[in-house]
């Protein structure tokens, strides 16, 4: 099948809208935390360490579940996946209405996770494929976008319903987004490589060769700055308020949908910006500043106990890592066609799933600390994520404009 003329191709119409519904899905536990595990009778300081806990089990279910979906994009095509993990993290997020214990929470997260997985990389591969070289940045841009407006719903349904019903609602989309996926079309390029000998979906050639470990470890590291942003400055803004000295209560759920709406609106600008710069690393690093300047707003300004001000700088924040959409693409743009799945479906979760194991654990170590405490905490693994993600994209190659109808040999 040829790339379709227009980046308003059905693909990044069915794209976009799964992504809406896998961020819907991803972010509901962190806006609605406070309230489910209040309603199970936890005390506050529960509602900090098992909400933790249960983000992070959520995040392992990302993690395992990339590497599963995204060998599988590349050995069964990419829209068995789409249809795939639909249906897991659909039936998954009913399931989670019936919640009872924070086991079970933890369980179901984790399921959620797997099925969530698939989701983003699918569907980047997909579009990446289907669209013209010239436009492919802004196609994937404007499915994350579309998509990240998912969060903004997510707190809307949390202001209008009981936390349980938002769970039931965001199955019941997924199930919806089924009926969609039937209007869309394989990747050409995916059809063409299965009539030839060479490995498809082979998870161990991205280790195998030195090259290719070295584009694959950079296109992770590159993602960290988000996900320290989103899970643990975002989600955790409540917490961090009242280290602060904010008398007034914050949200974190409003903090989610200010930070997303921003990255909503980064995530298209940012399309624009590597189309301008006819670079992604260019693109990149403007974006990583938006993102530091607001990383130092966070810690510094003079709160005087608004709440306000902390949903803003949130909102700052989220539209400096609306790089995340750039991110993405990159890690699509790097590999040939019977790895790209595995790379673009892996790479992102990857990301998440290091919240869980880097980034979660190395901020409650710092803040156990003597001296250190919770918010200097915050402030050290924000320099080291930083660090580490600045350090990957000096030394990440430039993919703008680049021939995607390749294979890794």
């Amino acid at each position: 099948m040829k790339s379709s003329s227009s980046i308003f191709s059905v693909a990044v119409l069915v794209a976009a809208l799964g992504y809406f519904v896998d961020i819907y899905d991803l972010l509901l536990f962190g806006i609605i935390r406070i309230p489910s595990l209040n309603d199970m009778g936890l005390s506050p300081e529960q509602v900090l360490t098992d909400g933790e806990s249960i983000l992070q089990w959520q995040m392992w279910g990302l993690l395992l579940g990339g590497i599963i979906w995204g060998v599988m994009g590349d050995k069964r095509g990419r829209l068995s996946v789409l249809f795939g993990s639909i249906v897991l993290y659909s039936l998954a997020n009913i399931a989670n209405g019936f919640v009872e214990t924070v086991d079970q929470y933890k369980w179901i997260r984790f399921i959620a996770g797997l099925g969530l997985a698939g989701e983003l990389g699918a569907g980047i591969t997909l579009v990446s494929e289907l669209t013209p070289k010239e436009k492919r940045g802004i196609a994937t841009s404007l499915v994350a976008g579309i998509g990240l407006t998912g969060a903004v719903v997510a707190f809307l349904m949390k202001e209008y319903f009981h936390w349980r019903t938002c769970y039931f609602i965001g199955g019941g989309l997924g199930m919806l987004l089924l009926v969609l996926r039937i209007s869309v079309f394989e990747s050409g390029m995916f059809n063409q490589v299965k009539t030839m000998e060479v490995q498809r979906g082979n998870l161990f050639m991205l280790f195998n060769n030195w090259d290719r470990f070295k584009r694959y470890l950079f296109g992770i590291l590159i993602g960290l700055p988000t996900w320290f942003v989103i899970g643990v400055l975002v989600t955790f803004s409540s917490e961090f308020g009242k280290q602060f000295g904010i008398t007034e209560p914050i949200d974190p759920g409003k903090a989610i949908m200010f930070a997303y709406a921003a990255i909503s609106i980064g995530d298209i600008a940012v399309g624009f910006v590597s189309q301008w710069l006819k670079s992604r690393k260019n693109a990149l690093y403007v974006f990583y500043a938006i993102t530091a300047l607001f990383m130092v707003l966070f810690f510094t300004t003079q709160w005087n106990g608004s709440a306000a001000k902390m949903y803003w700088i949130c909102a700052g924040l989220g539209f400096g890592t609306g790089f995340w959409a750039i991110f993405v693409t990159m890690g699509a743009e790097q590999f040939g066609t019977n790895l790209r799945a595995t790379a673009a479906t892996t790479i992102p979760n990857m990301v998440r799933g290091m919240l869980a194991i880097f980034i979660l654990p190395l901020f409650q170590w710092l803040r156990g600390m003597d001296g250190i405490g919770f918010v200097n905490g915050g402030v050290i693994t924000g320099i080291v994520v930083m660090s580490i993600g600045i350090l990957a994209a000096i030394l990440t190659k430039e993919t703008f404009g680049k021939d995607l109808n390749f294979v890794e040999k």
